[in-house]
């Protein structure tokens, strides 16, 4: 006899169908399962077994049947202990131990502990959105529920332990289907609807003026951000502010990174929902594959996972050359492709990029104070680990100076997070009226919202000359300009405008 069952599969950042079809045959026992499975998919033999036992009923052991269960389509790689749930039910059909009920309407997913409980799995958001697309009921463990109810309207049938789930599916306990509410509700109910933004509030951090500005105005239009100063002057510290003055996400950022999140594996149980915008600060030895994704099976990498947030990158030239290399694909198109020999998978990077740097290796070149112990050719090894085509990509680069003793002791607070976020959020709503933000326009889109007059021409020319820079650093300052002139409320771009842009492009000594 053979029977079909539903699961789901997680490709990319895109869950598929998989059926998952359960057949006796004649001959002597054997429990075999084909389709492409990983190790995790072939030990689910002995889970399933243990779990099917232990709740009383007879388990494949003791079928003297030759048991065969297939994984389908079979080029599709399955990965993980997600289809014990699916296996166990297909096969207690296929015994007739289970009554036969309508199964083709539910996708199956959990992972089955020995004792016959349910345990939770990742990527549940994704397989919760085929769910609803497909107008499938989607049966999982109840720890994976709240995650599941994101997706408003899916129909959703959490369960305790396999013994619980057949008591549901033969009718014995009624009222069993909930339906997801949306991220809106989740809010609501279980977290503060209030913005939670980062630990560190700018009015905490005293001096760097500049810098603040610079962090107000890449905020707003979304532009990457390189710093450099001496150790200890508070490039870390403004980094970590910056989360604090990015605008809430919205109800489908939420559902996106979300779902990004609960692929990798890490979104927290006592939370299954991002709420926040991420700050990924991964270490300066992160490999390639660590920052833009791949590996066995393919997961998203840091470049993803700052997806709608920020991508801090704290000594910045210390970071291996390929991976600082492996940031220009995304910086420029908001996404990451990573080929492989099968197949190729686009991952949205759509980040801000913080990056900070020492000036030197010692950290004080140039220094006032004290005196730098590097020799030339430590400092130009430096140097080299930024290219030009790197730096050309970051909009505003600024130098974050000490902060002076009388600064650091005054009892004066700077301006709060809340009252530079409320500045923040009433340009990016001038901007989605355009659609885009302004770092991510094009230059059809530059030419029509970045007019400038006679004045600020001739000045961009001589800026132009005077600092070489390039085609791309040009249409970069005008983006900045824009965003600049966003923050005042202004229409046209003004001669003041362009001048503030233009300083942030200024050629560092580095």
């Amino acid at each position: 006899m053979s029977v079909k069952v539903f699961s789901s599969a997680i490709v990319g950042l895109e869950a598929r169908l998989i059926e998952v079809e359960v057949d006796f045959g004649s001959g002597l026992h054997s429990f075999s399962i084909v389709g492409l499975g990983d190790k995790a998919v072939e030990e689910s033999k002995e889970r399933v077994s243990s779990a099917i036992k232990n709740i009383g009923a007879k388990p494949p052991q003791r079928h003297n049947r030759r048991i065969t269960v297939n994984l389908a389509p079979a080029d599709i790689k399955k990965q993980g202990s997600i289809y014990d749930l699916s296996i166990a039910v297909g096969f207690l059909l296929a015994s007739e131990q289970m009554k036969k009920t309508n199964n083709e309407d539910k996708i199956f997913v959990g992972e089955l502990s020995l004792d016959g409980n349910l345990r939770r799995v990742n990527g549940i958001l994704p397989i919760s959105i085929l769910a609803k697309k497909e107008n499938k009921i989607l049966v999982l463990p109840k720890d994976n529920q709240k995650e599941a109810e994101l997706v408003q309207g899916v129909k959703i049938l959490p369960a305790r332990d396999l013994k619980q789930l057949l008591e549901m599916l033969e009718g014995r306990i009624e009222d069993y289907i909930v339906t997801g509410k949306g991220p809106e509700s989740i809010r609501s109910e279980e977290f503060s609807d209030n913005y939670k933004g980062a630990s560190i509030d700018l009015r905490y951090i005293q001096g760097a003026e500049m810098a603040k500005r610079a962090l107000e105005i890449a905020a707003a239009g979304g532009h990457n951000i390189f710093m450099m100063g001496p150790p200890g002057s508070g490039k870390t510290l403004l980094s970590r502010a910056l989360p604090s003055i990015l605008p809430k996400m919205t109800k489908d950022e939420i559902l996106e990174v979300t779902k990004i999140y609960s692929i990798a594996g890490i979104l927290p149980k006592s939370q299954p929902v991002v709420i926040q915008r991420p700050f990924r600060a991964p270490h300066h030895s992160s490999s390639l594959v660590a920052l833009v994704g791949g590996g066995s099976p393919i997961r998203p990498g840091e470049i993803t996972l700052s997806h709608r947030g920020v991508l801090f990158l704290d000594e910045f030239p210390e970071f291996h050359r390929d991976v600082i290399e492996a940031l220009r694909q995304p910086m420029e198109d908001g996404v990451i492709c990573i080929a492989r020999a099968d197949q190729t998978f686009t991952f949205p990077a759509q980040f801000t990029l913080v990056a900070a740097s020492n000036p030197c290796p010692c950290g004080y070149l140039n220094d006032p104070e004290r005196e730098c112990t590097c020799t030339p050719s430590q400092i130009s090894r430096y140097r080299r680990k930024l290219s030009g085509p790197i730096m050309d990509r970051i909009d505003i680069k600024i130098e974050v100076p000490r902060v002076s003793f009388e600064k650091l002791s005054s009892s004066e607070m700077s301006e709060k997070s809340d009252d530079v976020r409320k500045r923040v959020e009433k340009a990016r709503r001038i901007q989605e009226q355009r659609g885009f933000i302004n770092s991510q326009m094009t230059i059809p889109q530059i030419k029509k919202y970045c007019k400038i007059d006679v004045s600020s021409e001739d000045l961009l020319r001589q800026a132009m000359e005077r600092l070489h820079l390039s085609p791309r650093a040009f249409h970069k300052v005008l983006k900045v300009s824009r965003t600049i002139a966003d923050l005042e409320g202004k229409a046209n771009i003004t001669k003041t405008h362009i001048a503030e842009a233009i300083n942030y492009q200024e050629k560092m000594e580095y």
